[in-house]
């Protein structure tokens, strides 16, 4: 049973990071390398209580890798352990659901810090970004995050299907359903959202979701 998993492409940071877990979660901790392989990972172990998610792994495409999880496995606390400091991705990460949004460049005992409050049932963020993010947080981010939790897990997969321009009929051989299934819940997600049209639920999916790469590079504990 693990207790925790690290989904980050960098090996030598995911060690790091393990090893900084090592006093308080013990050998309990798995690893992934890519979006894919942790949600692998979360199926078959399913006692998971933390994940450490990376932004720019492999098959994360910037939010949606934690909406996903959010939708998938909503008893998972997730912090963000990434490289980009943007108060804008900050914001809409807390806003969809991450407990815990974890700089790259900070010291060993911020990141124990962090873990710690969230195991207490807090959420955590660096302490000179609490007044940033409090005071530019946007209603449009928490009310999109809200209609997202409204989808169930199925219609969430159809709907990134949607945001990648696939047809029904494309996203229908994928779930392995009939395409009649695919087209409720296309109604049932535009109903949902308040939009009037796959189109528009595909664009708002992915303007919403999307972040740009960090301009600095990965720092190690």
């Amino acid at each position: 049973m693990a207790r925790a998993i690290i989904a980050d492409d960098h090996p030598l940071f995911r060690s790091a990071l393990r090893q900084a877990l090592a006093n308080t979660l013990g050998s309990d901790v798995l690893e992934a390398e890519n979006f894919p392989d942790l949600l692998a990972l979360l199926q078959q172990q399913r006692q998971v209580e933390l994940l450490f998610l990376d932004l720019n792994m492999p098959g994360n495409r910037g939010l949606t890798g934690l909406t996903t999880i959010r939708n998938q496995f909503p008893d998972i606390l997730v912090l963000i352990v990434s490289a980009n400091e943007d108060i804008d991705v900050i914001q809409r990460a807390i806003d969809y659901g991450a407990s815990a949004y974890i700089p790259k460049s900070a010291p060993l005992p911020t990141l124990m810090l962090a873990v710690e409050a969230v195991l207490d049932g807090d959420s955590w963020l660096p302490e000179h970004l609490l007044d940033t993010v409090t005071e530019t947080s946007q209603s449009q981010y928490r009310d999109f995050a809200h209609r997202l939790e409204q989808l169930t897990p199925q219609q969430f997969k159809v709907l990134a299907g949607i945001a990648d321009g696939k047809l029904n009929k494309q996203i229908a051989y994928e779930l392995d359903v009939q395409e009649t299934t695919i087209k409720q819940h296309v109604s049932a997600i535009l109903r949902k959202l308040g939009v009037i049209n796959r189109t528009q639920a595909g664009v708002i999916f992915h303007d919403m979701l999307k972040v740009d790469d960090p301009a600095q590079g990965d720092s190690h504990l």
